[in-house]
């Protein structure tokens, strides 16, 4: 698959909530996640340390009232797309996170992905 692609499957996978369906079809077995430094998630190298990283995720999440993908934008072999989360933390409240995610692509597959956000404030 070209980089166009994967892009447009991605968000149409992020769009249903199949977060797990794109990283098993989409991603290499060795790509890696960055977060922002600060965030309590930091690198995770390799497809099972990612799936880890979405579970522990989803474990901190009370609802999800709603979220938003927008459409992508590729140059070369990259693309970003920003996504916004409105989502109730166990804990934390209710609180809307936006991000931009950017994804490198490899051999027709995801090898890295990295998030840009700003950290929630410590509660």
């Amino acid at each position: 698959m070209t980089t166009q692609e994967i892009a447009d499957q991605l968000v149409t996978f992020c769009r249903q909530g199949q977060y797990t369906e794109a990283q098993e079809q989409l991603y290499s077995d060795n790509a890696v996640s960055i977060e922002p430094e600060g965030s309590q998630w930091g690198k995770a190298e390799g497809r099972e340390a990612l799936k880890a990283k979405g579970e522990q995720w989803a474990s901190m999440v009370e609802e999800v009232h709603g979220a938003t993908v927008s459409d992508p934008l590729v140059a070369a072999n990259f693309f970003s797309v920003r996504m916004t989360n409105d989502v109730t933390f166990k804990g934390m409240g209710r609180m809307t996170m936006e991000e931009i995610c950017v994804y490198e692509v490899q051999d027709g597959k995801i090898v890295k992905e990295q998030f840009f956000f700003p950290n929630p404030p410590a509660q």
